[in-house]
């Protein structure tokens, strides 16, 4: 007779549900590939009576979640609960009956990561999150198994499917930000309290997750150089366009000299790059190893079904390693003993992209090269364009590698000139050499 392995799930919204469906489907898949029987024992909710257009029995429902990570029944706890306070509590109670925990929680792990593999460590159980980073795209099982025998050197990725589809269609269709904004709202690509995904946060929280995975040590959020996309203008993603380039929120996680920079922000990608191609709510990854060379990772980053694979996954992950009593078979993180340590902001090196208002009037470009140059920055093109705003004309330059440091102080100097009608818009380029 087949061994039943008994889950309980935490959470029963969109992607719990497409757990359950997901079961549903191909559970007899699942049976003949792990050679186990995939058991939903109990899920919990606090809303039992919304139709989620999938059927279970009512009797596996119950509002009382530790009641079900304490069943003895439920072999692997799968928490879909969400946010960093309530789902802590219970995974590290699954963590002390020894059960292993499959979650999608990267604000989790990105805030409270060093508590939970701990726990996870001390209890000796396993904790698997493939779907909290990239929905359906097997990224952190690549990193984890796949690219083990590699040194990571550079990680880049398209992490939030809202941010890429507003700036997919504001280049499109040459639409202002709040129109495209508005617009995805209304058709559920973004919440209506958009702030985690357009201020830069959720990249961020996907970001953290990587690195530690990537580089073998802890990474906090504070480490981490957030910057959104709220506010772009259309006329930036116009003028990247015609220098070669297009605007992409970038999560940047590279190791250079023994230290790691972790940045999110919105950066111009060479448009003839296999990122700058990625549209729409797609997500994409290219991780960089010192034996593999350049690796691209590619799908939907969100939604109930994409994300459902990736848990789907993980359970039977879980359940083939209690069958085979080998579990941690694969450590949720491994701290390395030569781990870079963190980069402070003002000395990552990138280029720049600057839009700057200035007065028509002979000499004003030469009084702001001249700052840029007492600084440590030198220009590698300009573009001044014919339109205008009063007495301003729009002068955008790109330039050569320097400090984050010397830009934050140039651009201060900058701003306050009479000579300049408005703040400078700046977003950094990554080239990929």
């Amino acid at each position: 007779m087949m061994k039943e392995v008994g889950l309980g799930i935490l959470g029963f919204g969109t992607v719990g549900a497409g757990v359950v469906e997901g079961l549903q489907r191909n559970g007899d898949l699942l049976a003949e590939r792990t050679g186990l029987r995939l058991t939903i024992r109990k899920i919990a909710d606090l809303d039992l009576d919304r139709d989620r257009g999938v059927e279970v029995d009512p009797s596996v429902l119950t509002k009382d979640a530790a009641a079900v990570v304490a069943d003895p029944s439920v072999d692997i706890v799968v928490e879909l609960i969400g946010g960093t306070n309530v789902a802590r509590e219970l995974m590290l109670q699954a963590f002390a009956a020894g059960k292993p925990v499959v979650t999608a929680n990267k604000a989790l792990l990105a805030e409270h990561g060093d508590d939970v593999y701990a726990a996870a460590e001390k209890n000796g159980a396993d904790l698997l999150f493939e779907a909290s980073v990239g929905g359906g795209i097997p990224i952190i099982r690549a990193l984890r198994e796949g690219l083990s025998g590699n040194r990571i050197t550079q990680i880049c990725g398209i992490l939030n499917g809202t941010c890429n589809y507003i700036l997919t269609r504001m280049e499109h269709e040459q639409l202002p930000f709040d129109q495209v904004l508005a617009e995805a709202q209304q058709a559920g690509y973004a919440e209506a309290e958009p702030a985690l995904d357009i201020d830069g946060l959720d990249t961020a929280h996907k970001a953290v997750v990587l690195a530690a995975q990537a580089f073998g040590r802890s990474v906090r959020m504070d480490d981490v150089q957030v910057e959104g996309i709220r506010g772009i203008d259309a006329l930036d993603i116009a003028y990247a366009a015609e220098l070669g380039y297009r605007i992409k929120l970038l999560a940047v996680i590279k190791e250079e000299d023994g230290e790691l920079e972790v940045r999110v922000s919105p950066v111009l990608v060479p448009r003839t790059h296999m990122l700058a191609s990625v549209g729409g709510v797609f997500n994409a990854v290219q991780v960089t190893g010192d034996v593999v060379g350049e690796t691209l990772y590619y799908g939907r980053g969100a939604g109930r079904e994409p994300t459902a694979s990736a848990v789907i996954g993980d359970i039977a992950d879980a359940a083939r390693n209690l069958a085979g009593r080998t579990p941690r078979r694969i450590p949720s993180f491994v701290t390395l003993k030569d781990a870079p340590a963190i980069r402070a902001a003002d000395a990552m090196r990138t280029r720049y992209y600057l839009r700057l208002s200035l007065k028509d009037a002979p000499g004003m470009f030469g009084h702001v090269a001249q700052i840029l140059g007492r600084h440590g920055i030198s220009i590698a093109s300009v573009v001044q364009k014919e339109v205008r705003s009063g007495e301003y004309v729009p002068v955008v330059m790109l330039t050569h590698q320097a400090h984050e440091g010397a830009f934050r102080a140039a651009l201060d100097e900058i701003d306050v000139l009479e000579e300049v009608g408005a703040a400078t818009v700046r977003f950094r380029i990554e080239d990929f050499e």
